[in-house]
Formats: C-alpha cells, structure tokens, sequence
C-alpha cells in the first residue's frame, strides 16, 4: 500500500511544477493549495531534497523548486525515495538474503510478475503527464 507520504509527494512535485519557473515556492502556499499540514510537508519535501527530486531556496523569498523538468520525473522514483522499497514481498526487496525455499516457491514468479507490473506501470506516468489530467 503507498503512504500518504507517498502519495503527498507526488501532490507536491505536480504543484511545484504547475507553479512559475525559476521562482522558489513556499511551503506555506503548496499546503494551503493541497490542503496539507506544512509541518507534514516539511518532512516529505526533506526527503525529496535528500533524493535530489527537489531543491530548497533559503531566505526571505526562499522555497523549493524541480531540479528537472517535469517530464523527467517518473512516479515510480517519486515512490522509491518516499516509501523506500515498493517491493510487494520481503524476498524481492533490494539486497534481500536469497530465501532458502526459493526453488520451492510457487509463488514467487506471480510476485515477481506483480512487481514488475507496478514498476512498469508508475514508471512510465511523469509529472507532466498528471498535470495534463484532471
């Protein structure tokens, strides 16, 4: 299941990209837009400036910007840096001990079918392609 940090991030990016190029958005005026805590987004644009998906402005006319265009961002690297791992079960999670009931496993070819299918999925819906919906 995506978190509301999940799902509040890529909230954020659309907002941020829907805003003026080159000027810094306040956090105080995306909450109010997404009706959001900022104290939540504080936390959710942190990890976004972490993962280098978004940049802070300090200062009076300080806020946070896109490093990139819209449509060089996909939801599945918004979802990654978020929620970490959106693998649907452990023995597929990045750098995972093999399981030792691998070769016996028959279901493990359906998880990884499934992975694969939400990977691909979120990874070919961009920033801008949500912008254009409604």
């Amino acid at each position: 299941m995506i978190s509301t940090k999940g799902r509040y991030a890529i909230r954020l990016m659309i907002d941020l990209a829907e805003q003026e190029k080159d000027t810094p958005v306040s956090l105080d005026s995306i909450a109010s837009r997404q009706d959001i805590s900022k104290k939540y987004l504080e936390s959710i644009v942190k990890t976004l400036v972490t993962g280098k998906l978004v940049k802070g402005i300090s200062g009076k006319k300080g806020g946070y910007s896109l490093t990139r265009s819209p449509e060089e961002y996909n939801i599945m690297e918004i979802l990654k840096i978020t929620e970490g791992s959106m693998a649907t079960v452990a023995c597929l999670e990045d750098n995972a001990q093999e399981c030792p009931r691998k070769d016996q496993c028959r279901t493990l070819s359906m998880w990884r079918d499934y992975d694969k299918l939400v990977n691909d999925y979120f990874s070919n819906i961009t920033i801008a392609d949500l912008m254009k919906s409604t």
